[in-house]
């Protein structure tokens, strides 16, 4: 493990790819792994494909410390994620017997049916991630966490999931805007900053709300927080100099 785990997210579902679903899921764990010191490095967005799952799930646990997963693990004939990760770590997707229990417990003997109990299947070794929602849970295989796509429901498990992991320097940020300022004007001394600063990410985010509300918000991020105060100051600077007014935080 490194110091600082890196991480991926893997979000799996037709319906995210078609336009269907807006995902909601990837900015609240990217904002969970920023705060523990955990950095995402990638996400994919990938159909409900048994073969594309299982290449995306062995390339992204081989890479990375973390892969989370959401989506595909629900009872319907599209829901193929528990099987396709079995057969990713070459193991058999059995019912867990436990969880098929509790299953039947919530939704009543007499309706549990086949389609229920898909919801139990689980890679053979892994461990489930409750689910306090809807009780058909999560699990965690080696270093791959699988996770609901409901966002309600992800979020209980994700909130589980991360205080379990190890955790590296937190990663922090600084932020000053400026309206009506623009990216071309600014570019040539922005990398002048960046050049200075190699250990920290300083970004450009241009913003329009409208005529008298747009700008550019240009953002200091990294571990060096003495690095980050001294970055952050010269982008105040940098804002007056070229005769902006410049404002700390983001614009509302």
């Amino acid at each position: 493990m490194t110091l600082n785990p890196t991480a991926s997210i893997m979000v799996i579902g037709n319906e995210i790819l078609s336009g269907r679903t807006q995902d909601v899921n990837i900015n609240y764990i990217a904002k969970g792994l920023t705060c523990s010191g955990i950095k995402l490095i990638e996400t994919r967005i990938i159909p409900d494909d048994q073969k594309i799952i299982i290449k995306t799930v062995n390339e992204l646990r081989a890479a990375y410390d973390y892969v989370f997963s959401t989506g595909g693990i629900g009872p319907t004939h599209d829901d193929i994620t528990s099987e396709a990760i079995a057969e990713a770590f070459g193991v058999p997707n059995p019912i867990h017997p436990e969880i098929s229990r509790l299953l039947e417990e919530h939704i009543g003997k007499e309706k549990y049916n086949d389609a229920h109990r898909k919801m139990a299947r689980f890679p053979l070794g892994a461990t489930p991630i409750p689910n306090p929602v809807s009780v058909a849970p999560g699990y965690v295989i080696n270093n791959v966490y699988v996770m609901a796509g409901v966002p309600q429901i992800m979020r209980a498990m994700f909130d589980q999931i991360l205080p379990t992991l190890h955790h590296g320097k937190p990663i922090v940020s600084k932020s000053w805007y400026a309206l009506h300022a623009s990216e071309g004007k600014i570019a040539h001394d922005l990398a002048h900053i960046q050049d200075q600063f190699h250990n920290l990410d300083i970004g450009s985010y241009p913003f329009y709300k409208n005529e008298d509300q747009n700008g550019i918000a240009l953002v200091v991020k990294g571990q060096d927080q003495d690095a980050i105060q001294r970055a952050a100051q010269q982008i105040h600077q940098l804002f007056i100099r070229m005769g902006y007014d410049p404002q700390e935080g983001e614009p509302i």
